[in-house]
């Protein structure tokens, strides 16, 4: 079995335990294929989870890479130690009253304290419960939306479009006295969590070359090229599509992740044969 299967994940569980459960579902960690995950969700949030089964694993850094889609509900006048109702909630901020300049486009951003990021091999979360203090680096992500749905009292909605790695917390956190109350990814890249399901609902199971070409440029192989793609060699074609990555496929499905070298040749560097 291999391909991407959209999972709707529910408040109070963890990516991982998503993955388990497609895991167990498909016979166990020894009997299953390889499962993974596209893109981390806090076990407060919920909607999207793009989970790998068997050879999709092997594109995890380009799914993770797409562009991801948010709900989020803020909770004006108050703050949280984590940014989420999970960490210490602090009363007696301001609420503001009119419109909010909501930053859009290529911004500076540093992840909060209480992230999965690394820092000297652990993880900030970690660190930042055991009280030890550290500085994460900002980094540059951009937010292509950033609307206000609504608002009520403290309480506002936005939806946001961002480059992956943006952490949806600090945006929300950075608009004044906030924090991110509720979360829900709706998208990543083409993947809609309106077609996700359980974790045990194989039926919405999307096949790897129908997940590929979601996401990438398709290149229709034959013959001895195809062979000489599908043994990692390089392939010279009469028109290279456009993009960084390419996915070549033949008559029995993928070949390879291929990326453009000099002019009208491709090179394999992702196998799905072997």
């Amino acid at each position: 079995m291999n391909g991407f299967l959209l999972v709707d994940k529910p408040a109070g569980k963890t990516s991982h335990d998503m993955v388990g459960a497609v895991r167990r579902e498909l016979g166990g960690k020894r009997a299953a294929p390889r499962v993974g995950h596209a893109g981390t969700l806090d076990p407060f949030a919920t909607g999207l989870l793009v989970v790998l089964i068997g050879r999709a694993t092997r594109v995890q850094r380009h799914v993770m890479a797409l562009q991801k889609t948010y709900e989020a509900i803020a909770r004006f006048g108050a703050t949280s130690t984590t940014g989420d109702p999970e960490g210490e909630i602090a009363e007696g901020g301001a609420v503001p009253l009119g419109d909010l300049e909501l930053p859009t486009g290529e911004l500076r951003q540093r992840p909060p304290a209480y992230s999965a990021v690394k820092v000297g091999g652990r993880r900030a979360y970690a660190m930042a419960r055991a009280g030890e203090e550290f500085e994460l680096a900002e980094r540059t992500v951009h937010v292509h939306r950033f609307d206000e749905l609504w608002r009520d009292g403290p309480r506002r909605a936005f939806a946001i479009e961002c480059s992956s790695g943006t952490y949806v917390r600090t945006l929300i956190s950075e608009l004044g006295d906030a924090y991110c109350e509720e979360l829900r990814r709706t998208a990543i890249g083409p993947f809609s969590v309106a077609d996700a399901g359980g974790p045990t609902d194989f039926d919405g199971l999307i096949g790897l070359g129908d997940g590929l070409r979601a996401f990438l440029p398709t290149l229709e192989l034959a013959g001895e090229t195809a062979l000489a793609a599908a043994h990692g060699r390089q392939i010279e074609v009469p028109d290279v599509p456009a993009g960084d990555t390419i996915a070549l496929v033949d008559e029995d499905g993928p070949i390879a992740l291929a990326e453009p070298r000099e002019a009208g040749t491709l090179k394999p560097v992702v196998g799905f044969r072997g």
